[in-house]
């Protein structure tokens, strides 16, 4: 998990256990839990918008935009057929 071991975790709470005492602990984890909870629900969320199937009407082939340039070789291909 993140790279820490369980001494780090052991640490890590015991310096919060001395900065927020003990009376705040639970009430702290039970927001961490929630917001954690929360996040799962949103990925679980987006993970099964991803897994619907596309709709069709954004999936159309659209047509590639032109540049003028790209657009002036047109008519020069097109006038040179017509002179032929």
């Amino acid at each position: 998990m993140f790279g820490l071991g369980v001494p780090e975790l052991v640490v890590i709470a015991g310096v919060a256990a001395l900065v927020f005492g003990p009376k705040k602990l639970p009430e702290i984890g039970r927001g961490i839990g929630k917001t954690v909870k929360s996040f799962q629900q949103a990925a679980k969320e987006f993970e099964s918008e991803l897994k619907k199937e596309p709709d069709p009407a954004i999936d159309a082939p659209m047509e590639k935009p032109t540049s003028a340039a790209e657009e002036e070789k047109e008519v020069k291909v097109s006038a040179t057929k017509e002179s032929l």
